[in-house]
C-alpha cells in the first residue's frame, strides 16, 4: 500500500534544506575565520616584530611631543616633591651626567604615556588574529578602557600614593641627619611607581574583555574573591618597586578595590546565555 505524504512534507523538506540555520552559519563563519587565522611560528615573530616597531616608533614621537613641553613636565613632576621635602632640602645630584639623563628620562617617560593608545592597539593587533569575529568588535572598548585605566593609575601614583610615601620616608629628618635625596633614585622610584600602577589599573580592562567573551562571570569573580585577595599580595609584593610591606599594601589596596570595580563590571557587560543555549 502506498503511503500518502502529509501535506506540506516536502515543502517543509525544501525550506529546512534552502534555509540555513543562522546560528550555524555564524558558528562556521567563526570556524572559518579561525582556520584562515592559523600561523606560522616564524609568521608570528614576524607580526611581533612589526608590532614592536610601530610602538618604539610611537614612543619616539611621543618623545619629540614631550620634548616640546620639557619645562612644564619638568614642573608637574620635580616641583611637588621639592615642596614636600623639609625646610633646608634640596634634590641634589652627584655625578656629571645624572641631571642631563634626568631630561631624557622625563622625556622617555612622557612618551610612554602619550604612546599607550598606539601600544594597546598593537597589543590587539598581535593577538587579534585568535578570535572569533564576534570577539573582534571588542577592540575599541578595549583600547579606550586600557588607555583611560592606564592613564587612571598613573594620575593616582603622581597624586596620592608616591607624595604619601614621599612624606612618610622625608619625616625622619632629625638635628643629625638631613634628607637631602638624589635626583636619580627618587625619579627611578617615581618612575616605577607611576609604570606599575597603570599597569595594576588594567584589571578592569582586562575583565571587561574576558567577561564580553564569556571567559568569566561576576559570580565567580565574587566565589574566588578570598583566593584574589592572596593573589594580588604576592602580586603587589612582585612589582613593588621598593620591597617594603608599606609599599605593598599601598599597591595592594587599590588591586582590591578594582577587583570589586571589576566584579560590577563583568556583572553589566558578561555575556547573557541566549535563549537557544539555555534550550
Amino acid at each position: 500500500m502506498a503511503l500518502v505524504p502529509f501535506p506540506g512534507s516536502h515543502s517543509a523538506e525544501r525550506s529546512s534544506q534552502s534555509e540555513p540555520d543562522p546560528w550555524a552559519q555564524s558558528s562556521r563563519d567563526d570556524e572559518l575565520e579561525a582556520a584562515g587565522a592559523r600561523m606560522s611560528f616564524l609568521e608570528h615573530l614576524d607580526e611581533l616584530r612589526q608590532r614592536l616597531i610601530i610602538s618604539v616608533a610611537a614612543i619616539c614621537v611621543g618623545c619629540l611631543v614631550a620634548f616640546a613641553f620639557y619645562d612644564r613636565i619638568f614642573d608637574f613632576i620635580m616641583r611637588p616633591l621639592q615642596r614636600m621635602l623639609p625646610t633646608g632640602s634640596k634634590l641634589v645630584y652627584t655625578e656629571p651626567m645624572e641631571a642631563f639623563l634626568l631630561n631624557l628620562k622625563i622625556a622617555l617617560l612622557a612618551g610612554i604615556v602619550l604612546a599607550v593608545p598606539v601600544i594597546v592597539w598593537q597589543l590587539w593587533l598581535f593577538i587579534s588574529p585568535g578570535l572569533y569575529r564576534r570577539e573582534k568588535k571588542f577592540a575599541l572598548p578595549f583600547i579606550f578602557l586600557s588607555s583611560g585605566f592606564f592613564v587612571l593609575g598613573a594620575a593616582f601614583s603622581h597624586y596620592i600614593v608616591f607624595p604619601w610615601m614621599w612624606v612618610f620616608f622625608a619625616g625622619f629628618s632629625s638635628d643629625y641627619v638631613m634628607f637631602m635625596p638624589k635626583i636619580e633614585p627618587v625619579f627611578s622610584l617615581y618612575t616605577k611607581m607611576l609604570l606599575g600602577m597603570g599597569l595594576v589599573f588594567q584589571l578592569p580592562a582586562i575583565v571587561f574583555f574576558l567577561a564580553k567573551m564569556g571567559l568569566v562571570t561576576a559570580g565567580f569573580l565574587w566565589r574566588n574573591f578570598k583566593y584574589a585577595i592572596l593573589l594580588i599580595f604576592i602580586v603587589a609584593a612582585v612589582i613593588t618597586p621598593t620591597g617594603d610591606p608599606l609599599t605593598q599594601t599601598l599597591f595592594a589596596a587599590p588591586m582590591a578595590g578594582l577587583y570589586l570595580i571589576s566584579i560590577f563590571i563583568a556583572w553589566m557587560f558578561g555575556r547573557r546565555p541566549s535563549r537557544r543555549a539555555a534550550a
